[in-house]
């Protein structure tokens, strides 16, 4: 899987909602080997949007898209500072992203120990179907040295309400503390979804 992450301060939310459903309704069909999106905008007015396609040349020959350019052009001036990321060291947990999710949180910060890393998110999705049922799906993407973590949950109050009781133990937070660092958080309370 390829992840491309675009992120940015929305000026206008509703305006950027549209043209999202606008690519869904009628981009997203000429766009092979795009797996699906997930976006949204924060309280704070943060953009992030996670868009999934089978390889990084899938990703390329939907931009090449003459279509795309002028979708994106008039999508751009909504987005303020609009970064890309891309990313093709993903895993997906859980199934991955879930289009069906009503909250979904986003964590990006800078990868310590990428081996370590690793090795954590491998031994990681036992426990957090045993207890975290209200998390749903997981992504994660390294990029150079950092990372984007997109967790999808049930809905925000379940979210909150296992987290208030996911209390990890001292050495899971020393090692998860050797790994990442620099950690921010992006909660989309209302987020938007789009499957292939």
């Amino acid at each position: 899987m390829f992840v491309q992450f675009i992120t940015g301060r929305a000026k206008d939310a509703q305006a950027l909602q549209a043209r999202f459903d606008d690519w869904t309704q009628n981009l997203k069909g000429g766009a092979h080997g795009w797996r699906g999106t997930t976006a949204g905008v924060a309280e704070d007015g943060t953009f992030v949007a996670a868009v999934r396609f089978e390889s990084p040349e899938a990703a390329q020959r939907n931009s090449d898209r003459p279509e795309q350019g002028e979708w994106w052009a008039q999508t751009e001036p909504l987005i303020e500072a609009a970064e890309f990321t891309d990313s093709a060291d993903v895993i997906e947990l859980l199934g991955g992203a879930d289009p069906a999710a009503r909250f979904v949180q986003v964590m990006r910060g800078r990868v310590l120990d990428a081996a370590a890393a690793a090795e954590m998110m491998d031994g990681m999705e036992d426990g957090i179907r045993r207890t975290r049922p209200d998390v749903t799906g997981l992504l994660v993407a390294t990029h150079g040295d950092r990372f984007t973590q997109v967790v999808y949950f049930t809905d925000e109050a379940a979210a909150r309400a296992g987290e208030s009781q996911d209390r990890p133990e001292d050495a899971d937070m020393e090692a998860m503390a050797r790994v990442f660092t620099d950690v921010t958080y992006v909660d989309l309370k209302a987020p938007w979804h789009a499957a292939s």
